[in-house]
């Protein structure tokens, strides 16, 4: 096999990890809308991969550091070797996903398919009339019926994934309801239908009549609105056309796709002879490591692609992509036509979404954006967050997605339990932190909350049971939970930052940040302030380390002063509030005490051991540069002109 001239600088980068495999493209179903299928009896089949080719090119995919496998189609149980090459490449990987239409389960692969996996089963109707017409096969409902339930025997969990197309999109509440009845755990598969791997002008024009009006497509497959963090360099490299077409695809890849005839390349909908390694002639590390790259640069776009796709107003929300062009109409550089009416409608559906849906609030420098299903209305939340609302994200942005039915848990890995006691149990795995909102007694199995955040809280999803609580509004935390406080406390302390038990003003340009629990006078200094500085909160203020210093900044959890304030100021002192019959300022000298008293005045959510660290070196750096006083006041006069002095 030839090697080729252009390598990535460094492979360590790109690594293969997820491996796509069709074992065949032949199909007992012959269905309206599909792209792929061949008969069963086709001759192709002499040509197809042999089950020790597979095995050889599973083994070497796994040295280079695959662990995870996509099995499909085709019906990939039309290969009689099916149970075996099933077996060999679960056990060579760490996770799988396997696609069929279900009906060649037997009892004897139904238990092979036990194997902790993903299992995908197609619907394509609810009724057998509707499911025989969209597979052109009799019998087919109850073939795929009869799979199902020897899944269900063997206790084999899988996803039921509707597949709708325009002749039973008027069944689609139908088929909702079916998937729910046979598994908990089902999908909507890819609402929007690409043309033949062929060619072919008659399959082509099924296909096309087949797709949904594209405000279905948007609906079925909502955009996600979470934001993405973007970096300037990112800003500026899509304000310019690219035009390698495939260069981002396999230089930031992590995917290869192997066809039934040992054809490699880096995406299943590769067609073109020219981007497809052949490896019966070389080897997976070759294919993976040289040929794949030295196409990155060789497929460009013409004048077509930069005067439509590539310069489009619609980009960013277009679901457009080269090979689809190349299904289309032969050509990688050609817009479709379809697509761009999906866009215009995704653009469409976004403006909406982000009108009715979606908030940003920002406090102590951290943009949190609100996304709910329901619409978020004036009433939602509580008038007092109006004062830290913002028009869109920042450069810190945490994104909290509301939704208003409890997640099926079961399967899922919730880690390790770290914490539990009503109203939480809370389990930490390696990439999310789960919450779970539980109730006494301790065997109580309802749940009324379930939180699952990645690992640095920076998205999260929250699920209600239903929308009554959201519907009647006026929430008092961003969350639903009982405080933000939950969350923030665990975003300030990767931000150098923590929540104290204080109350801050800005006075004479510069922060005063007053320190002490319950009773001990924040609120009482906070109201004889109000006419003299700026009131930023009576109870809890966010304070935060930064390159050129400290400073503090207003919250929205107060006490009994209901003056709040988004703002922020430079930490000119910290004040350790003591009740007096006299007023006094003191300065105190030793660090430790100094750590000692700020560690018992802060809020904690969950701690952690880097939580805690995290905490710990921020405070000791506030005693080292910050002036700490003990406060004594009464309620006269002199006690704010004594700040005068500071």
């Amino acid at each position: 096999m030839k090697k080729y001239t252009q390598k990535m600088s460094s492979p360590s980068l790109r690594l293969p990890l997820t491996g796509e495999i069709h074992l065949t493209y032949r199909c007992n179903f012959n269905c309206r809308h599909c792209w792929l299928r061949i008969p069963p009896d086709s001759p192709e089949r002499l040509d197809e991969l042999t089950t020790d080719e597979i095995k050889r090119i599973v083994a070497e995919a796994r040295k280079a550091g695959c662990h995870e496998w996509k099995i499909s189609g085709g019906e990939p149980m039309l290969r009689e070797d099916f149970a075996e090459i099933f077996d060999y490449i679960t056990k060579n990987c760490a996770t799988y996903t396997l696609n069929t239409n279900g009906s060649l389960i037997t009892e004897e692969i139904a238990d092979l398919m036990k194997r902790k996996g993903t299992k995908m089963v197609a619907l394509y109707g609810a009724t057998q009339e509707i499911f025989d017409y969209i597979t052109r096969r009799h019998g087919s409902f109850r073939e795929t019926m009869r799979g199902i339930e020897c899944l269900q025997e063997a206790n084999a969990g899988f996803i039921v994934q509707i597949i709708p197309m325009k002749d039973n999109y008027h069944q689609l509440e139908d088929m909702i309801s079916l998937a729910k009845s046979m598994s908990p755990k089902w999908r909507i598969g890819a609402p929007w239908l690409y043309l033949s791997a062929n060619g072919n002008s008659i399959k082509n024009s099924e296909i096309l009549d087949q797709r949904l009006n594209p405000r279905k497509v948007v609906e079925l497959d909502q955009p996600d609105l979470l934001v993405e963090k973007v970096t300037a360099e990112d800003k500026n490299r899509s304000s310019v056309i690219d035009d390698r077409l495939f260069f981002s695809c396999i230089t930031n890849g992590q995917r290869f796709f192997i066809n039934p005839y040992a054809k490699m390349s880096f995406c299943s909908f590769i067609q073109d002879p020219e981007l497809l390694y052949d490896l019966r002639k070389g080897d997976f590390d070759d294919c993976w490591y040289s040929f794949i790259p030295s196409i990155a640069s060789r497929i460009k776009g013409d004048a077509e692609y930069r005067n439509n796709c590539g310069s489009c107003s619609f980009k960013n929300n277009c679901r457009w992509c080269p090979v689809y062009g190349y299904l289309e109409h032969r050509r990688y550089s050609a817009p479709v036509d379809y697509l761009c009416q999906v866009a215009r409608e995704t653009t469409q559906f976004c403006t909406e979404k982000r009108n009715n849906h979606i908030r940003y609030y920002r406090v102590a420098g951290i943009t949190i954006q609100l996304y709910s299903d329901l619409p978020i209305t004036n009433g939602t939340f509580h008038p007092k967050f109006k004062k830290f609302e913002v028009e869109g994200p920042g450069e810190d942005t945490v994104s909290i997605n509301h939704h208003f039915s409890l997640p099926d848990l079961e399967g899922l890995d919730l880690g390790k339990q770290i914490y539990r006691r009503p109203p939480w149990a809370i389990y930490q795995r390696e990439d999310a932190w789960i919450y779970l909102g539980i109730l006494e007694p301790h065997d109580n199995k309802e749940l009324h909350k379930v939180a699952i955040f990645n690992e640095d809280h920076s998205r999260g999803k929250i699920y209600s049971p239903d929308d009554k609580m959201f519907l009647k509004g006026d929430f008092g935390s961003l969350t639903t939970f009982p405080t933000d406080q939950i969350l923030l406390g665990r975003l300030l302390a990767l931000r150098d930052g923590c929540i104290m038990h204080s109350s801050g003003v800005i006075f004479n340009g510069s922060g005063l940040l007053f320190v002490g629990h319950s009773s001990a006078g924040k609120s009482t200094i906070t109201k004889m302030l109000k006419n003299r500085a700026e009131i930023l909160c009576d109870d809890r203020i966010i304070l935060r380390e930064h390159p050129e210093g400290f400073r503090i900044y207003g919250n929205w959890s107060h006490g009994e002063v209901p003056d709040i304030s988004s703002g922020s100021a430079p930490v000119k002192a910290i004040l350790f509030l003591e009740k007096s019959n006299e007023n006094c300022l003191s300065r105190l000298n030793d660090r430790n005490e100094i750590v000692r008293r700020l560690l018992g005045c802060v809020i904690r959510p969950f701690v952690t051991v880097d939580w805690w660290q995290n905490t710990i070196d921020l405070l000791e750096n506030v005693a080292q540069d910050v002036p700490c006083y003990n406060f004594q006041f009464d309620k006269s006069s002199a006690s704010v002109e004594l700040l005068n002095s500071l």
